[in-house]
C-alpha cells in the first residue's frame, strides 16, 4: 500500500506563523494533540500526519488572512471539512496549519426559481437537504457520508445518484476561493452556461485543496420528484447482475440509482441492519418521476432482470421501506467490518466503461478469493464505479503486503480497461502512483499548473502529485 511519506518541515516558519495566528484567533487556534490528531484523521489505513495547529475560520476574510500569513512564512495550509476522505487528503506531511471550515456553515441564499443555492463550504449534505425540503428542492449528490459540500467539491465527489444527476463537477456552478497568495477569486457567475475565459470552476473542483481553499459554492438544485420508487433484485452471480445493469443503461431507462452488493456485502447488511435478503449478489435501484412513470420504469427493469435469472424482485414506494434499504447500503463500511471483528478496512475504488464492468468486477472477486482476501464489494454500478473493502489485520506484514498487491493489481487492471484508478475517492496520498500510470504526460501539465498557482507549494502539499 502506498503510505504517507514525510516532507521537509519549515520549523522556523511554522513557529512564526503560529505565533502570529494565535494573536489574531486566540482560542480559535488550537495546538492540542487530540485536536491535531483529529485533523490528520483518515478513515482508512494511511498513517496520521498531524498539522502543527488548527485554525477554526468563520469568514472568507479570515481564511485569506491565514493563507497570507502562511504564504509569507512558507508554511503549508491544509483545508479540513469533516474528515471523511479516504486517501489521506487531510494529512500534513510537512506539518503546517489546518484550516477547519466547519464553522463556515451558512446557507447564504436559495434561488428557488433558478434552482441554485449559494452556501459556505462547511454546510453538510444532510444539512442542506433538510433546509431545502420545505421548498420542494434537493441536492442530489450523495456519497454516503455526511460530508461537507466544500470537501465534496474539492474531491470531486460522486455517489449513489450519479447515474442520473452526475457528480460534483456537473453540479457546481461557481466557486469563491482563496488562492495560494491569499487573494480571493470568484470563478464564475450564477449563469447556467458561459464562454467567458478558462473554466476555473472545473479546475478547482477536484483539486483537493492543492490550488486554493474553497470558501463559497453555488450549486445546482433539483426539484424533489413527484414520486420515488425503490426496487431490489437478487442474482445468481455478479456477472448476471452487471449485465442487467448494462442492459438497463443501454435501454435508456431513467434510473436514478443502481447499486450493487456482492454476496459478502449482503451477508454483512443482513447481520448489521437486521435484514433477511438472499445472500447472493443484489441490485438496489431507485426511480424518480411521476407516479405512473416510476411504476413503469421499475416494471421495465423487472423484465430485464428476468432475462439474467434475477429473482426475489420487489419494488416499493413506501418511504419507510426505501429508507431502510438505502440506510443499509450507506452503512456498508461499518457492516463489513463486522465480518471480521478487529480487522481494519482498506477501501479502494475504480471505475471502468460500462461495457467492461462485468469483466472487471468478476476478475476482482476472483483475484481476492485466489489471494485469500476477505473483500466485500459494492458499487455505483450505473456509471461503472465499484469499491472493494479489504478486511485485514494491520499488524500482519503478510496481509498488508497482500492488500498492497491487490490494490495495485486492481488499479492497473482498471487503467488497462480504459478506466480510472479512482471513480470518486480522489488521489490524495494513496493513489499518486496510479495517477501517473493513468495519465502519463498529463501529470506534467498538472504540475505546471500547480507550480504557477502555488509556487511555494504550500497548498496541501504531498497530495495528487509527487512534488
Amino acid at each position: 500500500m502506498v503510505q504517507a511519506t514525510s516532507l521537509p518541515r519549515n520549523e522556523a516558519g511554522i513557529a512564526a506563523a503560529i505565533s502570529i495566528l494565535k494573536q489574531r484567533f486566540g482560542d480559535r487556534l488550537q495546538t492540542g494533540q487530540a485536536i491535531r490528531e483529529q485533523h490528520g484523521h483518515t478513515t482508512t489505513w494511511i498513517t496520521n500526519q498531524m498539522p502543527d495547529a488548527v485554525v477554526f475560520a468563520e469568514t472568507t476574510e479570515e481564511v485569506a488572512g491565514v493563507v497570507k500569513t502562511c504564504a509569507g512564512h512558507g508554511v503549508p495550509v491544509i483545508p479540513f471539512g469533516t474528515g471523511t476522505s479516504l486517501e489521506g487528503h487531510v494529512n500534513a506531511p510537512a506539518g503546517g496549519i489546518s484550516i477547519d471550515l466547519s464553522k463556515m456553515d451558512k446557507i447564504v441564499e436559495v434561488h428557488a426559481e433558478d434552482l441554485d443555492v449559494v452556501l459556505q463550504p462547511g454546510v453538510t449534505r444532510e444539512q442542506l437537504n433538510t433546509y431545502l425540503r420545505d421548498q420542494g428542492l434537493f441536492f442530489p449528490i450523495d456519497p454516503g457520508a455526511n460530508a461537507s459540500l466544500g470537501g465534496m467539491a474539492a474531491t470531486r465527489a460522486s455517489g449513489t445518484n450519479a447515474v442520473r444527476y452526475g457528480t460534483m463537477k456537473d453540479n457546481v456552478l461557481s466557486l469563491e476561493a482563496v488562492m495560494a497568495d491569499g487573494t480571493v477569486i470568484r470563478t464564475a457567475s450564477r449563469a447556467r452556461k458561459s464562454s467567458a475565459g478558462y473554466d476555473l470552476t472545473r479546475l478547482l473542483v477536484g483539486s483537493e485543496g492543492t490550488l486554493g481553499v474553497i470558501t463559497e459554492l453555488t450549486l445546482r438544485l433539483q426539484g424533489i420528484p413527484e414520486a420515488i420508487r425503490s426496487a431490489r433484485c437478487s442474482f445468481p452471480t455478479v456477472d448476471a447482475a452487471c449485465r442487467a445493469v448494462m442492459m438497463t443503461i443501454q435501454y435508456g431507462i431513467p434510473v436514478a440509482r443502481i447499486e450493487l452488493l456482492d454476496a459478502l456485502s449482503v451477508k454483512a447488511a443482513n447481520q448489521y441492519s437486521k435484514l433477511s435478503l438472499p445472500e447472493t449478489p443484489l441490485l438496489l435501484l431507485e426511480f424518480h418521476g411521476s407516479d405512473a412513470g416510476v411504476v413503469e420504469q421499475a416494471g421495465m427493469f423487472g423484465a430485464i432482470a428476468e432475462e439474467f435469472e434475477g429473482f426475489d424482485f420487489e419494488a416499493t414506494s413506501s418511504a419507510e421501506e426505501r429508507n431502510a434499504l438505502w440506510q443499509a447500503r450507506h452503512d456498508m463500511y461499518w457492516a463489513s467490518l463486522q465480518l471480521r471483528p478487529g480487522a481494519k478496512g482498506i477501501s479502494t475504488d475504480v471505475c471502468v466503461p460500462i461495457s467492461k464492468l462485468a469483466e472487471c468486477v468478476g476478475a476482482a472477486r476472483e483475484k481476492a478469493e485466489d489471494m485469500g482476501l476477505l473483500a466485500p464489494m459494492v458499487g455505483h454500478v450505473g456509471d461503472g464505479n465499484f469499491h472493494a473493502l479489504l478486511l485485514i489485520d494491520m499488524d500482519s506484514d503478510a496481509e498488508r503486503q497482500k492488500a498492497d498487491e491487490y490494490i495495485g493489481w486492481l488499479n492497473e487492471m482498471a487503467i488497462e480497461m480504459d478506466g480510472t484508478c479512482t471513480g470518486e475517492h480522489g488521489i490524495g496520498q494513496g493513489k499518486r502512483p496510479y495517477l501517473q500510470q493513468e495519465l502519463g504526460e498529463a501529470t506534467r501539465v498538472m504540475a505546471a499548473i500547480k507550480a504557477a498557482l502555488d509556487p511555494k507549494n504550500i497548498m496541501n502539499p504531498g497530495k495528487i502529485l509527487d512534488i
